[in-house]
């Protein structure tokens, strides 16, 4: 008999985002007439980008002809796209990578889950709270977290909490910790830290020798010019983050799948003997072994991101979003609801009226109003009370959702 992974076992019968799906689904079956206005699960609407969608036409096409055809791709990604990565995104903020400390993905949400296969499962693991789900749920399924209590924490996790105490901002830990995840802009309080924050955390980690991996799929996303797009403009941090992104919610890649890693070769981790490990070989390694690389198909259309027309586009796209962000702060403010977020990130992190749990404020505004959005208590003990609300909408929708939850409240 093959035994199982029982670590899997703590972990909840089903992902957050799939039980929410299936509540709205229930809900669907028992009103067939409702018409119901999503604001929860972040996911984008508006399509491709011309200048993606033309460029992957182009690619297909030259795969179907021998000359130009090609197999299997080097699995940390395409030169053209490493280097425009490097050109674009990077070199712009006086930050130099080389091509070797990209790796290109199918998305940061892979990633961030599989960056702990080269780390020891006992090493301590610290996270802001609320946070993005997977970043626990694969610490769970490796055996790092420890035991879920009572209070809904695991006992291995060390957790920060964002809280308007301290403006959703996390406080330093007061212990030494081995990993700490910091996804900003955040998801899912859509709130931002400016470069004095980023760089305190830097600094912990140099004096702790901890590892930071920094979520940064949300980055297109920043409206204010002070605030940093990349943890590697702060000094220092090269020895002691990896940082992650996506195109998902850049370009509207949710369905085609493509995102990076990098990983500076200052970077190393340590062994119990002692040693110092570079981390950026481990990776690659460890992409050799378990990745086949993204498609050339989808390479080719993120590579189109980054020309005079997909930049134009993308940044429209993002407009489009962030000024749906606004009708729905404006919105919220004007019935008394307080929100974080929606500024820097198409995100808004709404405080529950009348002390209603995050569960009951999401059926209210489900039943009496068919909105749909996401209950913060499935980012964490600390998301208790508040939900999520995305900008991902059509804004004729976003609209009509905004004036049914007035009414409603």
């Amino acid at each position: 008999m093959a035994l199982v992974n029982e670590h899997f076992l703590k972990l909840p019968n089903n992902y957050f985002f799939s039980d929410l799906e299936k509540k709205v689904n229930s809900f669907k079956v028992t009103h067939p007439k409702a018409d119901l206005i999503r604001l929860g699960t972040g996911d984008v609407t508006l399509p491709l980008p011309q200048a993606c969608i033309e460029a992957m036409h182009r690619a297909v096409d030259e795969l179907g002809h021998e000359s130009t055809f090609r197999g299997y791709g080097p699995e940390a990604g395409y030169p053209f796209l490493i280097d425009a990565i490097i050109k674009h995104d990077y070199a712009p903020r006086g930050v130099h990578l080389e091509p070797g400390e990209i790796f290109v993905s199918d998305g940061s949400k892979s990633d961030t889950g599989n960056i702990g296969d080269i780390l020891r499962h006992d090493n301590s693991i610290g996270v802001t709270d609320p946070i993005y789900p997977v970043y626990i749920d694969t610490n769970v399924a490796c055996g790092r977290a420890g035991e879920l209590q009572a209070d809904g924490k695991w006992s291995n996790v060390v957790y920060m909490p964002c809280l308007p105490e301290n403006n959703f901002i996390p406080e330093l830990p007061g212990q030494r910790i081995d990993i700490i995840y910091l996804c900003y802009p955040n998801n899912p309080t859509g709130t931002v830290l400016s470069k004095a924050e980023l760089r305190k955390w830097v600094n912990y980690a140099l004096e702790n020798d901890t590892l930071l991996i920094f979520d940064g799929a949300y980055e297109a996303y920043i409206q204010h010019s002070d605030i940093p797009h990349s943890i590697y403009e702060i000094k220092g941090a090269r020895k002691v983050a990896i940082e992650m992104r996506s195109f998902s919610k850049t370009a509207g890649f949710t369905g085609v799948r493509c995102g990076y890693t990098v990983i500076p070769k200052e970077l190393s981790g340590g062994t119990l003997a002692g040693k110092r490990i570079p981390l950026t070989p481990l990776w690659r390694r460890h992409q050799e072994t378990k990745f086949n690389g993204t498609s050339y198909i989808t390479q080719r259309g993120a590579e189109a991101i980054y020309t005079p027309e997909g930049k134009e586009q993308v940044k429209a796209h993002i407009q489009y979003y962030m000024h749906n962000a606004h009708i729905m702060k404006e919105a919220l403010a004007s019935i008394g609801l307080k929100a974080a977020g929606g500024e820097d990130a198409p995100y808004l992190w709404v405080k529950a009226p009348g002390g209603l749990s995050s569960w009951k404020f999401f059926e209210k505004l489900l039943y009496e109003a068919q909105v749909v959005t996401t209950p913060g208590v499935g980012f964490g003990p600390s998301g208790e009370g508040y939900l999520r609300l995305t900008a991902f909408g059509k804004k004729e929708r976003i609209q009509e959702a905004m004036q049914r939850l007035c009414q409603c409240l």
